[in-house]
């Protein structure tokens, strides 16, 4: 029989970082209302949660990297939320936002949670930030205390 290796949600030891844009601020509030829900119900104490905030998306990934990078985070959640407009900026934003969140995990073996909402309409993103869709804030940190749980089982650093 195979050994399997998987996070839980038992309450982890550390702290944990929200980085929150400033813009698109009435999703992302909720979507940081739902992330600091999660991390509350699952044992993490109000002390052990710092709450950063960045102009927009885009900022993410540098905040995100500095702040994985400290060492004095179990994990770093990404929340933000980029709709769609009649411009190309959509893409430029959502494909950056993207790849610097997966690569500030990778640069620093720290768990960098990808909450940012890259939705065609405002409503997709209500629907995503606490109405018929859940809440993605509330998902982003779930997976956050899954991923501390299961690195800690892992061999290596």
């Amino acid at each position: 029989m195979p050994t399997i290796i998987e996070g839980t949600l038992s309450p982890p030891s550390g702290c944990f970082a929200l980085v929150a844009a400033r813009f698109n601020s009435a999703i992302v509030e909720n979507l940081v209302g739902g992330a600091l829900d999660a991390l509350k119900r699952h044992g993490v104490a109000d002390d052990a949660i710092d709450v950063v905030r960045v102009p927009g998306s885009f900022e993410i990934p540098l905040v995100a990297q500095r702040l994985a990078a400290s060492k004095k985070y179990a994990a770093v959640i990404c929340l933000g939320a980029v709709i769609r407009g009649d411009t190309d900026h959509y893409d430029y934003v959502a494909g950056q936002v993207t790849s610097g969140v997966a690569q500030a995990a990778l640069n620093t073996g720290v768990p960098v949670i990808f909450g940012v909402l890259t939705c065609d309409t405002l409503e997709q993103a209500m629907n995503r930030a606490g109405a018929k869709a859940g809440n993605k804030g509330f998902d982003a940190a779930l997976t956050a205390i899954e991923m501390v749980n299961l690195l800690r089982q892992l061999p290596g650093k």
